[in-house]
């Protein structure tokens, strides 16, 4: 059997090995020695990302595990570009799932499959979340960055443990392709006082009290989800649908705080978008909506962006790459990006969002499903292909090889 197959950079000079163990955050002093080292090295790639803001992503597909045939400029604004004014993304009411009965439970999962398969994007409605919860996290992501200190933030500052790159991203360093107009802050499961870690400590991964309590509600939630959307991917796809329950009961995840500052004269002038045009490397994204527009969606049917703006509340759902693997390219991870507001009276506004990237742990074999056809992708570590994938964000020595 012939399958598609992984061309690594030829680059690449060496392979790290995962990291265990708790992360051991740095001193003042180290953070800001960290500080200083990452201004040398943001030097170093500064014209990796200046080329970035006019690149298009084909020039990197030596590091993506699954076909994509999609070409895209990586910064809005690079070139000419047409937007999809007709198209809406599809609405899924989850009540049917939970008080639908068989029924209900059948026709939610055509719904959210068709919507998959098609734009690979779908707005979430009475999915039980309590909406105040996502106004206060709105609130709490803004005093997160904004009052912590940036000596205290580069303390912090993003190591790769496992597959994800963990911890803080200083603005414009989220990615060496694209000087990104955002600050992040990656926070895995080890990351939360769960119950599962007799020797966790709240301070070796955040830098202020209260933060890790009400954002734990938040991912907690959200794990709600987790199994009633996979469960009616796999029916959709004629699947078990409890295939991946084992998976993804207690799996990891990337639970990530951007916050986007208000846009500077320079920032604009710079080219550089919000956040570069991506596809997420993950089985599927959920994030909350939220008040600020920036989030676009390519449509590969006519290669046109469609602007998102989803009712206040709902929840965006999206595939990633771990998705496309699996499901032998059937369910497409989906191009998208944040770009800078339509009107530009918005540009002194700040904006955030708290997307959850739902993986499964890096020892998982990711394997085409059945009644999917023939395979096109051979059977590969969660470990590597994540690495594999992220490395052109990162560096090639980011790439894992876990034989």
């Amino acid at each position: 059997m012939r399958y598609w197959r992984y061309k690594p950079s030829q680059t690449s000079d060496r392979q790290q090995q995962v990291q265990q163990g708790p992360r051991q955050h740095r001193t003042a002093a180290e953070g800001t020695a960290a500080g200083r080292a990452g201004s040398t090295v943001m030097s170093t790639d500064q014209a990796k990302q200046e080329h970035g803001i006019k690149a298009v992503n084909q020039e990197y597909t030596q590091y993506d595990q699954v076909e994509k045939e999609q070409t895209y400029n990586l910064a809005e604004g690079a070139a000419e570009e047409e937007f999809d004014e007709e198209t809406q993304i599809r609405t899924c009411d989850m009540s049917l799932f939970h008080h639908g009965g068989p029924e209900g439970r059948a026709q939610f999962a055509r719904d959210i499959g068709e919507a998959m398969e098609g734009i690979g994007f779908v707005i979430l409605e009475n999915h039980e979340i309590p909406p105040g919860l996502y106004e206060e996290a709105e609130r709490k992501v803004a005093e997160f960055f904004t009052a912590t200190p940036m000596a205290d933030k580069m303390k912090y500052e993003a190591e790769r443990h496992g597959s994800v790159n963990q911890g803080y991203f200083p603005i414009k360093q989220t990615s060496r392709m694209h000087p990104d107009l955002v600050e992040g802050w990656v926070f895995c499961r080890r990351a939360f006082n769960l119950g599962e870690n007799p020797d966790y400590r709240e301070t070796d991964y955040w830098p202020a009290a209260g933060y890790e309590p009400f954002f734990r509600q938040v991912i907690q939630h959200h794990e709600k989800l987790i199994l009633p959307l996979m469960q009616s991917i796999l029916t959709y796809l004629g699947c078990d649908p409890s295939l991946y329950d084992e998976k993804l009961t207690r799996t990891n995840f990337g639970f990530r705080l951007n916050y986007y500052p208000p846009i500077t004269k320079e920032d604009d002038e710079s080219g550089a978008g919000r956040m570069l045009g991506h596809e997420d490397v993950d089985l599927f994204t959920i994030l909350p909506s939220h008040g600020v527009d920036g989030l676009q969606v390519l449509n590969r049917e006519n290669m046109k962006w469609i602007r998102l703006n989803p009712p206040e509340g709902s929840i965006i759902i999206n595939t990633g790459d771990y998705m496309q693997r699996i499901t032998n390219d059937r369910l497409p991870s989906t191009t998208h990006r944040v770009s800078k507001p339509q009107d530009a009276s918005l540009f002194g506004s700040a904006r955030v969002s708290i997307p959850m990237a739902v993986y499964v742990w890096e020892e998982e074999m990711l394997e085409v499903l059945p009644n999917t056809g023939a395979p096109k992708y051979e059977p590969i570590s969660a470990v590597q292909f994540h690495t594999r994938t992220t490395s052109k964000y990162y560096g090639d020595d980011y790439a894992v090889d876990d034989d």
